[in-house]
């Protein structure tokens, strides 16, 4: 499900309790959905992270993965925290993420959307996910279908992730191009061929996406939807290539729901919730307002309380 797979698979078969990883389309959250366990995109600047080549752009970030909202709680009071080597660190210490996750949710407004209106989702996931939208109204909460404008989230994602990989990896393609994946090349060379106009069209289009967010975020404390389009597939597939009868025209396409967040800035946690007909699980993004960290794993913890789904594990296959 992303680079952060073996950390997800890890923590899924018991061989760690805590791990850690990084996410750009969905690297923590991803792995987390497929493996039942949590995975949570920081907010850019929660966890520092250092050395690196680019220490403003808050496109990748760090964040915590475990079987537990609390463990992952635990693992982010360790993790986050300023740091003065990096310009975009946060001031809030990590202590924060040690307190206590209990919170009256009564009367507080969650929007739930199956889509954004944006991109197809499996309907086996849907399902999956909408037969467990009750946990809200257990817990108090006040729940709508409803979803901010995300157009353009799209072009800005593709459009700074390809400039990121090209100031990255476009150095090595020059020397070491026959030992580079394919996809790397075809993610730097995407890089080189941006303009500047088409970065500073991706960032005035990504400013005015965040407002539009919290704008909408102003009348709903926390946005819910799918992790991940598809469900779990088989390990011998490199990517999704059609849902629901719809093409993907590139090899991230079916991550959409997660990198349409990444745009955003804001904090996403991917919690299990439930699982398809065919037992694979499904788990629920949830997004917080602006650098509201604590907030998305309260809410987090509540559902994880009065749902249960995180306590299903894997048998055990010998080698």
């Amino acid at each position: 499900g992303g680079s952060s797979g073996g950390a997800a698979v890890a923590l899924a078969c018991g061989m760690v309790p805590i791990a850690d990883g990084s996410d750009t389309g969905g690297s923590l959250r991803n792995p987390a959905n497929f493996c039942n366990v949590v995975g949570f995109r920081t907010s850019p600047g929660r966890v520092p992270v250092h050395p690196t080549e680019l220490g403003w752009f808050p496109i990748s970030v760090q964040g915590p993965m475990a079987r537990t909202v609390e463990d992952t709680a635990l693992m982010l009071s360790v993790l986050a925290g300023p740091d003065p080597r990096v310009p975009i660190s946060l001031a809030e210490p990590g202590e924060t993420f040690r307190g206590s996750l209990e919170r009256d949710f009564h009367g507080v407004r969650v929007a739930w959307s199956r889509d954004l209106g944006s991109f197809p989702v499996d309907d086996a996931v849907a399902g999956a996910l909408e037969s467990q939208l009750g946990d809200f109204s257990t817990i108090g909460c006040s729940l709508d279908h409803a979803h901010p404008d995300f157009r353009d989230a799209d072009f800005c994602f593709k459009t700074l992730r390809a400039w990121a990989f090209e100031s990255k990896f476009s150095p090595l393609l020059e020397e070491h191009r026959d030992k580079i994946k394919e996809t790397i090349i075809w993610n730097a060379e995407a890089g080189q061929q941006q303009s500047g106009p088409d970065i500073a069209r991706a960032e005035r289009l990504r400013t005015a996406l965040f407002h539009r967010v919290r704008e909408f975020m102003d009348d709903y404390e926390f946005l819910v939807l799918p992790v991940s389009q598809v469900a779990p597939f088989d390990v011998e597939t490199p990517y999704i290539t059609e849902i629901n009868g719809q093409s993907m025209e590139t090899y991230i396409d079916w991550m959409m729901s997660c990198y349409f967040i990444t745009v955003t800035g804001l904090p996403a946690l991917s919690l299990p919730l439930g699982f398809t007909d065919e037992g694979l699980p499904v788990g629920l993004q949830i997004v917080g307002r602006h650098q509201d960290d604590f907030g998305v794993l309260q809410l987090a913890y509540a559902i994880q309380q009065a749902n249960g789904s995180w306590q299903r594990r894997p048998g055990v296959v010998d080698a």
